[in-house]
């Protein structure tokens, strides 16, 4: 089978969806593999290392042509598989719920779409989980980021001159990418609290040294909600919430989002009122920005200020750190497609489980639950 790589061309994306490690492994799966030319560039990959991995490196043009299998970052647009053989898998991050019309043409086109952001949270499938991989890195990221534009320092300092504080630092959600926030911000020096909606998460706050922040009065979820996400929470439990965060935000001097709900736009966290209520000089960094944002007024890739507040945030967050969040991401496709590889038949055969919760379209239509009704 021939496997090719197409360079990114969404805006801000610079990683690559397969490194010299992987392109090894497949090639020692019997597999022929293509990459473009300055596909790898961005996440300091040189072309000259995927052709000693084995791969050729060419024009769009001549990698795509007779591919059996694309793996991307981003899923490409159709018009940018043309050559590529009939019914050729393509997986990568489609953002499913909001490109309908990506996944339409993909149906059209004939292509079996497979989206890795659907990948189902079971222990067989951890390896292959971009998702996980990607938001690890992400809530690293953003503390950095935070530290970076924050005026003061993370660690409590005790010099001749007199003692300097250590920040505070409130992690709200703690999903993967919130549990590395709260590692890292350990790490510097700071005093960290976290909340989530689960009640399930108290011990792993805990765990990392942390303080947990929860509602008391109300009941949350107790375990995890649909594929490890949280899930919409009562009205009651909101307002708990809501109380009980704009006491406890007013004191902090960062402030690190990280919730999502699937299919839906990011639940707001922090309201303008709320950061009215903190000190100035303080930042707030938000992981969902791209998703409409957990903040009230963020903004992706710039840092908005209010009420003497910054609030920053990436729409591509992993980006940032492109040459490790390409080499996770790269082993999560190996892994994916090696766990299914018939060595007699030449190809991966995929099972139903993982099969049909990734499989968005095949013979021209369709075909996955999610996105039907």
């Amino acid at each position: 089978m021939k496997i090719a790589v197409l360079k990114e061309r969404a805006a801000g994306e610079m990683r690559v969806a397969a490194t010299p490690e992987t392109v090894k492994k497949f090639i020692a799966l019997g597999n022929e593999f293509s990459v473009e030319k300055g596909a790898g560039l961005a996440a300091s990959i040189p072309d000259e290392a995927y052709e000693e991995a084995g791969a050729s490196v060419g024009t769009a043009a001549a990698t795509i042509k007779g591919a059996d299998i694309v793996l991307g970052v981003q899923a490409p647009e159709v018009a940018k598989l043309k050559g590529a053989n009939a019914g050729a898998w393509v997986a990568a991050l489609f953002d499913p719920f909001q490109n309908g019309d990506v996944i339409e043409a993909y149906a059209k086109a004939g292509f079996e779409a497979l989206s890795m952001e659907f990948m189902p949270r079971i222990t067989r499938a951890q390896s292959m989980d971009v998702l996980s991989s990607q938001s690890n890195l992400a809530g690293y990221k953003a503390v950095l980021a935070a530290a970076d534009t924050y005026g003061r320092a993370f660690p409590m300092m005790m010099t001749a001159a007199g003692t300097v504080q250590a920040a505070r630092c409130f992690i709200m959600g703690v999903g993967v990418a919130g549990l590395q926030a709260i590692a890292t911000a350990r790490r510097l020096g700071a005093q960290v609290s976290a909340t989530d909606v689960r009640s399930a998460t108290k011990e792993q706050i805990e765990s990392l040294g942390a303080k947990a922040i929860f509602v008391t009065e109300v009941e949350g979820i107790e375990g995890e909600g649909s594929g490890g996400y949280a899930t919409e929470m009562s009205d009651e439990y909101k307002a708990a919430q809501a109380k009980l965060v704009s006491e406890h935000i007013a004191k902090q001097d960062i402030v690190i989002t990280t919730a999502l709900i699937p299919g839906r736009a990011a639940p707001v966290l922090i309201t303008d009122e709320q950061i009215a209520s903190m000190k100035p000089g303080s930042v707030i960094y938000d992981l969902a920005v791209a998703q409409g944002g957990n903040v009230e007024g963020s903004k992706p890739d710039e840092i908005v200020e209010k009420h003497g507040v910054k609030i920053i945030g990436y729409a591509n967050t992993p980006a940032h750190l492109a040459a490790d969040a390409s080499a996770l991401f790269a082993r999560n496709h190996y892994n994916f497609l090696s766990a299914f590889w018939d060595a007699e038949a030449g190809k991966p055969e995929l099972d139903e489980e993982i099969g049909d919760a990734i499989r968005l379209t095949k013979g021209g239509e369709v075909v996955n639950e999610r996105l039907k009704g």
